[in-house]
């Protein structure tokens, strides 16, 4: 392996002893901050969390519309530990505590001493969108972990070009394979880092072609089931361009990274620029060209803001490490602290933005004084009351009990027939979850992942209907009542107010309308 602008005097940059417990310590932290959270009660499951549940009732490893190891480990932790909310988290508290103590070894690898350990740490424990992710089962927390784990690889490669650290690239290209499929940017970035070092005589060697054989063996699954259902991904993938992608402009995404970063974007800054350009970082400029690659390419593809978050750490870990390299020796303690004040400051400001730890009337007066419309704009452009993924944390559990109020409310002839239809995955998701104990059948969902759960076997003579306008379901049945209104003040908009339907004699049945309906989304 051959490099030829390497000073060979700079290989295995010297590394100090890790600080054991520091890290752990740190790492530990993480762990603690989501257990103390979701001890709180202000919210519910996520409307997403209901989905993946769902996904891992219809568990079917070779055969999923969306990669599976969410559904996977949905069906672990609620066999093992129940469907407790503190239960569930647990599982992205570990894969955010998981990634810190990547984004530490990282710090490691690079020749950082003990206060870039601290500051590291604390920008990634600190960061809103970090924690977020560490707070909802979402593939975003495995994602991140998955990113972690090849830069870890990438870095180890630059000090040791051995098979297992290709295996290890391998397994955190196919762990990303099996979670969400944005990980192809990570191996497109890694590969134009390694052409720009000129370092593709790799690939004339077994290394690359043992992490991508590891990366597509263990990411199999989901492209089988990519290819068995003729790629969903392709229609999601359009509905996602046409409703939010086509607003995303160069200015959106780059102001998106300044808010989520705050001050900790200026050691994020520090730390590409230490990647690419200061001397005692050419043995891993491989990672500096990577990053930039990957920034270039999610532009490119006019990302939503938040889709750079996995890089976050290793930006982050840079940066901590720059500080004590690249500042003068008199000022490097003056500089070094200024940020960890700084990064401390911002993170308690942003603190209840990344976490739902305020009851949602002082949340959205929070949010309000913080950030204006910022804070709460969703996905779509529009402005609710509170940031989206807590107003997706509000009102399913009375939703369910309204319609378990209707269902058993009608003439037992009826109920024995009825079917519950749900306009979307959470309303779905969320009778799916809580319906059994309320004597409830499955729902029925044409929407998404759920068309391809079927319409079941009733016909649809009888349905109580949720999400629905009254328009849309006389264009299915010809005789339908209002029967209940419901809603959340603090929910997204197409959940705020809702009308509860009894609709009786269907044009069609369910299952002859149902190959019609696919692809709606």
């Amino acid at each position: 392996m051959i490099e030829p602008d390497r000073d060979a005097s700079l290989d295995n940059l010297p590394r100090g002893p890790l600080p054991i417990r520091l890290v752990l310590g740190l790492v530990g932290v993480k762990v603690a901050i989501h257990l103390v959270t979701n001890l709180f009660d202000h919210y519910e499951f996520h409307r997403d969390e209901f989905l993946y549940f769902a996904m891992g009732e219809h568990f079917h490893l070779w055969r999923m519309d969306i990669p599976p190891a969410i559904a996977a480990l949905s069906v672990a932790v609620r066999s093992i530990l129940g469907d407790s909310l503190l239960a569930i988290r647990l599982v992205p508290a570990f894969f955010g505590a998981a990634t810190v103590l990547l984004t530490l070894l990282i710090v490691w690898e690079l020749g950082g001493r003990r206060f870039a350990f601290w500051l590291a740490g604390i920008c990634v424990l600190l960061n809103p969108l970090l924690l977020r992710a560490g707070n909802l089962f979402q593939p975003v927390a495995l994602d991140q972990f998955a990113w972690m784990l090849g830069f870890v690889a990438l870095t180890r490669l630059q000090r040791e070009d051995h098979p297992k650290w290709w295996a290890l690239l391998g397994i955190g290209a196919g762990f990303g394979l099996l979670t969400k499929l944005t990980i192809g940017v990570f191996g497109l970035g890694v590969i134009i880092g390694l052409f720009i070092t000129r370092r593709l005589s790799w690939l004339v060697v077994r290394g690359p072609w043992i992490a991508l054989t590891t990366a597509i063996l263990i990411g199999l699954p989901t492209i089988v089931g990519q290819v068995a259902l003729d790629f969903p991904v392709s229609g999601y993938m359009a509905d996602l361009q046409e409703n939010q992608l086509s607003r995303m402009t160069l200015g959106g995404f780059l102001v998106g990274q300044l808010e989520m970063l705050g001050p900790a974007s200026l050691l994020a800054l520090a730390g590409i620029v230490f990647l690419l350009i200061h001397r005692s970082m050419r043995q891993f400029r491989v990672l500096g060209w990577t990053l930039a690659a990957t920034v270039l390419l999610f532009i490119l593809f006019q990302a939503k803001p938040y889709y750079l978050g996995p890089t976050y750490p290793l930006f982050l870990a840079a940066g901590a490490v720059s500080i004590g390299q690249i500042a003068h020796r008199r000022l490097k303690s003056t500089v070094q602290w200024t940020t960890l004040i700084l990064v401390l400051g911002y993170g308690a400001i942003l603190l209840p933005i990344g976490l739902p730890i305020l009851p949602p009337s002082s949340m959205e007066a929070y949010a309000a004084r913080l950030a204006g419309d910022g804070a709460v704009r969703t996905n779509r452009g529009e402005v609710e009351r509170l940031p989206q993924d807590f107003a997706d944390m509000l009102g399913w559990e009375a939703q369910v009990d309204a319609i378990a109020e209707v269902f058993h409310n009608l003439p037992a002839v009826d109920r024995e027939r009825a079917v519950i239809l749900a306009s979307n995955y959470g309303e779905a998701g969320a009778v799916d979850f809580y319906g059994p104990e309320r004597g409830l059948p499955k729902a029925v969902s044409f929407v998404g992942t759920y068309w391809l759960y079927g319409p079941g076997e009733k016909p649809g003579d009888v349905v109580v209907s949720i999400g629905f306008t009254e328009e849309e379901i006389e264009g299915f049945f010809a005789e339908v009542e209002a029967v209940k209104r419901l809603g959340h003040p603090y929910a997204v908009a197409e959940e705020r107010d809702l009308t509860i339907y009894v609709a009786r004699r269907p044009h069609r049945t369910l299952q002859e309308i149902w190959p019609e309906l696919r692809g709606i989304n």
